[in-house]
């Protein structure tokens, strides 16, 4: 009989560590949600006091077409830009991640959805680059308003290979500004950097005239 004594209580010591152990279990993931909930409004409230600071960036150019120009009973066109897009110089299928200020890779833009990453169909013409983003808003930047285009490796937090990224620089507004791109087929990019470049320096020339 004097050895129930000590089973009995070593078992109650164990039901009650086991209860003690559920609790703590339970109370960890209840405070990493709290952790992670915080984190994420952080992070909106960041995204949103970014957005307010960028307010002043003009709203994004659309593309050209029959209907946004005066002989089309539309909107006027942006200065500079033909009545049509013209022929398609190169097409692209890709994602898109994101744009930030000019020369400064996480300077990241918010204002008009230009921080959201997304799918992305790029096509050059002679009007400019026509950015078609499913799930996000489409823009488009004239060939007057296009700067430069490079290889390079990160944009707006998003770090590649070396080259992995075509970095396409614009002028908005007064600001320049750099955005990101990556084709599903990474050997077009070089393509695309001496095509826009050619057209950048032809504008430039034409211009100078």
């Amino acid at each position: 009989m004097t050895s129930v004594a000590p089973v009995i209580l070593l078992a109650a010591e164990k039901e009650s560590a086991e209860v003690t152990d559920w609790a703590a279990r339970v109370g960890w993931v209840v405070g990493l949600g709290l952790f992670v909930a915080l984190v994420y409004w952080l992070m909106r409230e960041g995204w949103k006091w970014r957005g307010t600071l960028q307010s002043d960036l003009p709203a994004l150019p659309s593309r050209p077409s029959p209907t946004t120009t005066l002989n089309g009973g539309g909107k006027p066109p942006l200065p500079g830009m033909p009545d049509s897009p013209g022929r398609a110089k190169l097409t692209m299928s890709g994602r898109y991640h994101g744009s930030t200020t000019a020369g400064q890779w996480l300077d990241r833009i918010v204002a008009h959805g230009l921080g959201t990453r997304s799918r992305v169909e790029l096509t050059l013409t002679d009007a400019g680059l026509d950015v078609v983003r499913p799930g996000a808003a489409d823009f488009f930047v004239p060939v007057a308003a296009l700067r430069e285009a490079r290889l390079d490796k990160g944009i707006a937090g998003k770090v590649l290979t070396e080259g992995g990224l075509l970095v396409v620089t614009w002028a908005h507004g007064d600001k320049l500004i750099d955005s990101g791109f990556r084709s599903d087929h990474a050997a077009e990019h070089n393509e695309w950097v001496d095509t826009l470049n050619d057209m950048i320096n032809k504008t430039e020339t034409e211009g100078a005239r």
